[in-house]
């Protein structure tokens, strides 16, 4: 009897537990910073970062011709340790100072084309962060 008890009081604690998890909307982010969509969270070389929005794409189409390259600029958030988000901008190709280094978008996927409209549920990162201890 007291084994069935402990049992039933084992798998009750254990749905609690996953429903706090399902209810507060964690998202375990994945391991690197090569392949993130939007509203993904990733561990980039240390700090958990999250594309949240296409600010700007403005880069040529590849199949076009274009006096400017264009640019991409996100939406970011870093959820530091404490869980705190804290907003961000990065453009492609340029660093942006954060917590203790830098971060870089590095690409963008896929290429823009003229014939094709992106949904914001096209788009691939990655990223990279210089520094830390």
């Amino acid at each position: 009897m007291q084994n069935t008890a402990r049992l039933a009081t084992s798998a009750l604690v254990a749905t609690f537990a996953l429903s706090a998890c399902a209810a507060t909307g964690q998202q375990t982010p994945i391991r690197d910073g090569s392949d993130v969509a939007l509203g993904q969270r990733a561990m980039v070389d240390g700090p958990i970062v999250q594309p949240v929005k296409v600010l700007e794409d403005s880069r040529c189409p590849m199949n076009a011709r274009c006096i400017w390259a264009g640019r991409v600029r996100l939406q970011m958030v870093w959820i530091r340790g404490n869980g705190e988000k804290q907003p961000f901008e990065v453009t492609l190709g340029e660093s942006t100072p954060l917590a203790d280094g830098a971060i870089r978008l590095e690409s963008v996927r896929p290429g823009k084309r003229t014939d094709v409209t992106l949904k914001p549920s096209d788009y691939r990162f990655s990223f990279r962060f210089d520094g830390g201890l």
